[in-house]
Formats: C-alpha cells, structure tokens, sequence
C-alpha cells in the first residue's frame, strides 16, 4: 500500500488518509480524493476525526463485501463506520454531536465505480450516517451537489 495524508482541517482537528493498493492507480490524483473527503465532512458540519479511504483491486472489495454483507461479488465502494451500528446508524446529527473520533473507513474499487470522487463522497456520507437506502432520496441529492460543487 502507498499512502497519502491530507493536510489538517480545522486546526488539525480533520485527518483524511489515502491508501492505494501497489499496482492500482486511483484515476484521479490523490489530493482530488482528499479533497472530495474534506469538502463532504465540511458540507455536513463534521470537523474533527479521521477518515480512511483505501483503493482496493476487484479481489479485495469482494472479500470485505463477501464478509460484511455476504454478497460474493465485486462492488464499487463500501463504507465502515468505526462504531458499526451505533452512532452512525443514530444518524448525521449523533455523529457531530461526538468529539474528534475515528470515523471510519471508505474503500473503493475503481474498476467497479464510474466516478472515484463521487464514491469517496458516497462513502463519507455513510460513515457520517446517511442511507440512502431508508431516506427519501437527501442522501443522493446531498452527494449530487457536493459533486458538483468539486466541478467547479
């Protein structure tokens, strides 16, 4: 794994750290990805913990989806609140409510994502409690304008 580190927000209250895996290649540059973090937490109102985003081969992405979802397949990303099902799942709001703390990690598969930064988008806001599986689409229209904020 190679790393990158995105500078401290927010006082050096916000670390975003960028592994790729040897032989993988993001499509975009690193600091586009650290920045797609940083702007998501900033856009939300979280300005304090750590985030890890890891970019995966295809192998890798269906072994975590097969032991964490159990799907045996390859996905685009995948998202892993530290807390798992607890703060997270009590949403946005009880995430900001906490100090600085391990959000969690974001790893994506690029050869499964269309769009690398709006799976880094898309993973940050599940770490921080959005689902757009049981909401009425806030989650996707919130990742939409984030996206397109980035664009220009």
């Amino acid at each position: 794994m190679s790393a990158a580190s995105g500078e401290p927000f927010g006082g050096g209250a916000l670390e975003i750290e960028l592994l790729v895996q040897d032989g993988l290649d993001a499509t975009v540059s690193n600091n586009a990805l650290i920045a797609a973090a940083a702007e998501t937490l900033a856009r939300i109102g979280i300005d304090r913990g750590h985030v890890a985003i890891e970019i995966v081969d295809e192998a890798r992405i269906q072994l975590l989806n097969n032991e964490h979802r159990a799907k045996d397949e390859p996905t685009d990303v995948l998202s892993f609140p530290v807390d798992g099902e607890g703060v997270a799942a009590e949403g946005p709001a009880a995430v900001r409510a906490l100090p600085a703390v391990e959000l969690g990690d974001v790893v994506i598969n690029p050869d499964h994502t269309e769009d690398v930064v709006e799976a880094v988008i898309h993973g940050v806001l599940h770490l921080c409690g959005y689902d757009h599986e049981v909401d009425d689409g806030q989650m996707l229209e919130l990742q939409d304008r984030i996206h397109a904020g980035l664009k220009q």
